[in-house]
């Protein structure tokens, strides 16, 4: 039976084949567009898990077409627990499903602190028995620059490199975006060091993330988090 696992963000899709052993198999992303220029893509399988944080609209399109395409769909929702993980907050259905599955695929024996970066920037602290201790949201670099190119057009949505202190417009807004990722990256670092008592592991993963790697400590990198706690949910939910 061919089970693949599907990711649908607010521009991209990933997907990837589930292994027999239970991993992953290689992963591909494409843009989501309302045009559907991503449906001659998609594969053909027996089952298919997605996880969706994008629009209903899009959501809808996304499972029309699989559902053509599959004998069975699992739209999987968000659990106050599952496996060793047990979620912070007391409405789940109020945490993306993107960071709950990627706390899943990820939480083990040992703390952890899960930034993902997308449309937004996510972090989440899981301790060392899958206890989620909570989390934070803020607009991610790319929406940080866009979202000023919206209110004042002459500042670039794109463009410049990171420099400590910039001489000019370009590279001053992308020091700025990504220096106030970076920074919250770092004091929730330090805050979790200071509660655990040791330095969780830091786990970066999603389309946004490649910009601040440089700048990071160290940490893992998981770019399929998402698709690797959909294959864990399938093995405690389905298998």
């Amino acid at each position: 039976m061919k089970t693949w696992l599907f990711d649908l963000g607010n521009t991209r899709l990933k997907w990837a084949p589930l292994r027999g052993d239970g991993g992953i198999g290689d992963a591909v992303a494409v843009p989501f567009d309302e045009q559907g220029h991503w449906l001659d893509a998609l594969p053909l399988g027996d089952v298919a898990c997605l996880a969706s944080v994008a629009s209903e609209p899009s959501t809808t399109a996304l499972v029309a077409a699989l559902a053509s395409r599959f004998t069975r769909l699992h739209r999987v929702r968000v659990e106050a627990g599952l496996g060793p993980l047990r979620i912070a907050y007391p409405i789940p259905a109020h945490l993306g499903v993107d960071r709950f599955l990627a706390m899943l695929g990820l939480c083990g024996d040992t703390p952890l602190l899960v930034v993902g970066v997308g449309t937004a920037l996510t972090l989440d602290l899981v301790d060392a028995q899958g206890q989620h201790l909570g989390g934070r949201i803020a607009p991610s670099p790319q929406l940080m620059r866009e979202s000023l190119h919206a209110r004042a057009p002459h500042l670039p949505p794109s463009g410049g490199g990171y420099v400590e202190f910039a001489d000019d417009t370009a590279p001053a807004l992308a020091s700025g975006c990504e220096g106030a990722a970076l920074a919250l990256i770092e004091i929730s670092l330090r805050q979790a060091t200071q509660r655990f008592g040791v330095a969780p592991v830091l786990s970066l993963h999603g389309g946004g993330a490649a910009v601040l790697r440089d700048r990071l400590p160290d940490h893992r990198w998981v770019p399929d988090a998402v698709l690797a706690g959909l294959a864990r949910w399938h093995a405690l939910r389905l298998a």
